[in-house]
């Protein structure tokens, strides 16, 4: 059981930049099949982002971040980041880290996941 804390969340202006950390208070991240990265506007249901699978070797991207976002694995510091460029409004949400419950977690799905942090607020606007 891994108990997964995310951090680095603000309000910045569209076009801008953040980088999002998800750390594991409890357990070891390399341990997990897959750590995904999900978000969820308000009113919207959450929704994958980005994975990394294969002891963090191996990254999957939503077509909605592709070319903007980028996952990254860190198993000596027992962390996983999300660098987010060129920021839209759309990308507005509450953003969660979350470790992979079966072998289908490398497809990003929702059921495919659990263990979720309490979440980072981004705010993209102008």
């Amino acid at each position: 059981q891994l108990d997964l804390v995310e951090s680095g969340g603000d309000s910045v202006q569209p076009g801008g930049s953040l980088r999002l950390s998800c750390g594991a208070a409890k357990g070891n991240i390399s341990s997990k099949t897959c750590i995904g990265w999900f978000r969820q506007a308000l009113g919207k249901e959450r929704e994958g982002v980005a994975v990394t699978y294969s002891g963090g070797l191996s990254t999957r991207y939503a077509d909605s971040v592709k070319g903007r976002f980028t996952m990254s694995q860190d198993n000596a510091k027992n962390m996983v980041y999300l660098q987010m460029n060129s920021l839209k409004p759309e990308d507005t949400g509450m953003y969660f880290c979350a470790a992979g419950i079966d072998v289908y977690c490398y497809t990003l799905r929702r059921a495919s996941f659990g263990s979720f942090g309490r979440g980072t607020q981004v705010t993209v606007s102008s």
